[in-house]
């Protein structure tokens, strides 16, 4: 917890002050008692207290005045909360590379079967929009709340050569445009390899992070990656871990990696917890303003309960 108005709690002091009057106010008639009675006659000439239970209501009421000057401070909690409305754009490497069978069945085939899951468990109120991106990249389909047909739009994803990171990026961002309605925009990139054609990287990560849009990247494959041409040999395609990560440490998001399509679904499921959920600071002063009425009841309670004045018996001490 913290507090927007910390300087507030500058008017303890004033509380302090009222708690040292009321302790020199117990000190002086207490002497003023044994000065004008022996302790002898004290018992048949004052009346009796109920020992330091006539302090408790003091005592509470200057409890009651720290919760109350808590609350006039504005404490705030952070907590969690679940995120509304959203506009995600998942982009997907669709360039021959992803061919290499080090994920099983292919990198290709098992990214598309998790990003569709992916988007199916989205909430429902989050727009989504899905990026091919080979040697060019294209908007497949815009923004949108129908999450069937950007499952339908994954599924109709083709390959080609070429990985053009950095048109990614910038067919991202020119889809997400201006959210609405206070809903946030995110990236969430696959690939396994860095940019070798089209915009320059740098450039568009640029635009990305004056934007302010976080883009996540995910570096999908093992450095031991290969894909058999047409010819038969085999191009080894290692996964470029270092210019992804890069790329999301740029723009505000996060780097994961995924080796199998067990780690693919799982960092998924990481991003898809993380784009539904947000931070918020949340107004608490209620709690202590609430413990201050408690307190001052309380007080009120003891004050004309056992607190209050009492003839003496005789033979009783004060």
């Amino acid at each position: 917890m913290d507090l927007d108005s910390p300087e507030r709690l500058l008017l303890l002091l004033a509380v302090a002050g009222l708690a040292a009057a009321y302790v020199r106010q117990q000190v002086r008639r207490r002497f003023l008692r044994r000065s004008w009675a022996d302790d002898a006659l004290l018992a048949s000439t004052a009346p009796s207290r109920p020992g330091v239970l006539r302090h408790l209501p003091a005592a509470l009421v200057g409890l009651s005045l720290v919760a109350m000057t808590v609350a006039v401070a504005d404490p705030r909690v952070e907590r969690e909360v679940e995120r509304r409305r959203a506009t995600v754009v998942v982009a997907l490497d669709t360039s021959t590379s992803m061919l290499a069978q080090d994920v099983a069945p292919n990198r290709f085939d098992a990214a598309k079967q998790a990003a569709s899951a992916f988007v199916e468990q989205l909430p429902a109120g989050f727009d989504v929009a899905l990026v091919g991106f080979a040697a060019t990249a294209t908007l497949q389909v815009p923004p949108t709340s129908d999450h069937a047909a950007v499952t339908r739009g994954i599924a109709g994803l083709d390959l080609d050569g070429g990985t053009a990171l950095g048109d990614a990026v910038l067919v991202s961002l020119a889809a997400l445009g201006t959210p609405q309605d206070g809903a946030v925009g995110a990236v969430v990139l696959l690939a396994d390899g860095g940019s070798t054609v089209g915009s320059p990287l740098p450039a568009a990560v640029q635009r990305a992070a004056e934007a302010g849009v976080p883009v996540s990247t995910i570096a999908y494959g093992t450095p031991e990656g290969v894909v058999v041409s047409s010819d038969g040999r085999a191009i080894p395609v290692p996964v470029d871990r270092p210019v992804l990560a890069e790329v999301a440490a740029s723009t505000g998001g996060r780097a994961y990696t995924a080796a199998s399509s067990g780690d693919l679904a799982e960092v998924l499921a990481q991003v898809r917890t993380r784009l539904a959920t947000t931070t918020e600071r949340q107004d608490v002063s209620a709690v202590p303003a609430g413990l201050a009425l408690a307190l001052l009841v309380g007080a009120a309670v003891s004050a004309l309960g056992p607190a209050r004045r009492r003839p003496a018996r005789p033979g009783q001490s004060a």
